[in-house]
């Protein structure tokens, strides 16, 4: 299963986002949902990079299946309208293979 788990700071600005573990869908290769939340949590890093001036650190370990984006400053309004829309996304697999391969939790530091 794979575990997003998105922070929010008491500011209510996002803080971190990570993705942790292989959904289990399929066999290495061969994993449909893992492939999907993969392309959609490294688009968010490419696009944060791409078309914002936010600073973040990024943390991976392939063999883990861990994502980690940390935010070094308050997201700008362009990161955060990103980081909502990979909500939506991740969102959206999660409604069409449900909870025995993707959990998503939300989480106030």
């Amino acid at each position: 299963m794979t575990t997003i788990t998105i922070t929010k700071n008491s500011n209510d600005s996002y803080s971190s986002i990570e993705c942790k573990g292989h959904a289990g869908y399929a066999e290495y290769g061969n994993d449909i949902v893992c492939s999907a939340i993969s392309v959609l949590t490294i688009n968010l890093i490419n696009s944060i990079d791409s078309f914002t001036t936010d600073k973040y650190a990024t943390e991976q370990d392939e063999k883990k299946g861990l994502i980690v984006i940390r935010f070094l400053e308050e997201p700008s309004h362009d990161a955060d309208l990103l980081i909502k829309s990979y909500e939506l996304g991740v969102e959206s697999i999660f409604q069409q293979y449900g909870k025995k391969y993707l959990n998503i939790k939300f989480r106030r530091e």
